[in-house]
Formats: structure tokens, sequence, C-alpha cells
């Protein structure tokens, strides 16, 4: 007879670090929300009208800002310095919120819009990621289809630079928020299925997930329902 206790210890093992991943996922996208409160309340009451006046030079911008702080969190993802990364992009991300905000609150509605959007935020990444968690069901398969959505909305995005059209920009939101669910399936059943490791690296893309369904929700929410 075989004896299975090294193999059940071993699963035992997996199971454990898995959930302690899962752990400091949930409690450091918890954090990262701080420092991107505190950056939304300072980007309200910044000027941004650069921004109207220079859309692909701040878009340029934008994009190297990110991209330049993802590699380097991704580089740093093993030590204390990826978790301050970390935060100052949510923070900078938070800042960036504020063309947005400001304009929501300029309705006369906006902060029940602000309001609806939060919690449509919420209720989404709760119900994607307690079903991520618990179903049995491989979500890999996702990774591909979503990078190539990915690619696809940023051309979109970059089209309408030049086009600015309106229903274009709702289109866009619209799959930017499907997008950006799937990567919530995909980034929690990773974790659960012992795919992703790092809880740094986790919470980054958690955390973007939720700021494009936010930023986008509320966009969508503001063109139907918001009122001058």
């Amino acid at each position: 007879m075989f004896d299975n206790t090294p193999v059940l210890g071993r699963s035992e093992s997996a199971e454990l670090a898995t959930n302690k991943v899962l752990r400091n996922t949930y409690a450091m996208l918890s954090l990262t929300m701080i420092p991107t409160v505190i950056g939304a309340f300072i980007g309200m009451s910044l000027d941004f009208s650069i921004i109207a006046l220079h859309p692909f030079i701040a878009f340029g911008v934008f994009m190297a800002v990110t991209i330049g702080m993802q590699t380097a969190i991704t580089a740093n993802r093993n030590s204390g310095l990826g978790i301050v990364l970390l935060l100052a992009y949510t923070f900078l991300l938070g800042v960036m919120l504020g063309p947005l905000l400001q304009h929501a609150l300029h309705l006369r509605n906006g902060g029940q819009l602000v309001g609806l959007a939060a919690a449509g935020t919420g209720i989404i990444f709760l119900t994607l990621a307690g079903i991520a968690s618990s179903t049995k069901r491989d979500f890999s398969f996702l990774g591909k289809f979503l990078v190539i959505g990915v690619v696809v909305v940023f051309l979109a995005i970059i089209a309408n630079l030049f086009l600015q059209i309106p229903a274009l920009s709702l289109t866009i939101s619209a799959v930017f928020i499907l997008i950006s669910s799937g990567f919530i399936l995909y980034q929690v059943n990773q974790i659960v299925r012992g795919g992703e490791t790092n809880y740094v690296m986790a919470t980054l893309s958690l955390f973007i997930s939720i700021y494009n369904i936010f930023s986008n929700l509320l966009s969508i929410l503001m063109s139907f329902g918001g009122n001058d």
C-alpha cells in the first residue's frame, strides 16, 4: 500500500498558500481605495482644461505614466517597494478621476450618479469574485480573448479622439465594462487555481478592472441619467 500522507500534505499546503494570496489580495485591494479616494478629492480641485485643449498629448502622457508605473510595479512585485509603487499608482489614477468627477458633480443629480456607479461597481465585483472563487470551472481560456479585447478598445479610443462620436464613446464604455468584468473573473479564478501567486500583481489587475468599471459606468450613467 502507498502512503498518501505526503500528497495530502502538499495539497493542503497549496490550498493554504492560495487562500493566503487571496486574503492578501483583498486586503491590499481595500488599502488601495484610500490613496484612490484621496487622489480623487485632490483631482476634483485641479484645473484639467489643458486635457481638453490637448487630448492627444494628454492621452499619450497618461499611457506613458500608466505603462511606466505598471512596469515598475511588476519589476518590484516581490519587495516592499512594489507595494509603495502600487499605492502611488492608485493615487495617480485617483487624481485622473478628477475631470470625470468634476463633470458628474456639476449635474444636479451628480452625487446620486457617483453613488450608483460606486454601488454598481461593488455589486459587479463581489458577484464575479464570488463566482470565480466558488466555481470549479477554469476561466483561463478568457486570457487571450480579454487581451485582444483591450487592444481593440484602445484602438477605438484612439480613433474616437479624431472622430468624437458620442455613440462610439458609449459603446467603448460598455465594452470596457464587459472586458473589465471578464478580467475580474479571470484574475480571481487564477488566484484560486494557483495560477497567480503574487498578491501585488493580483491587486494591480483587480484594481485596474474596478477602476475601469467605475469610470465607464459613471460615464454611461451621466449620458443617460444626468440632469443639468
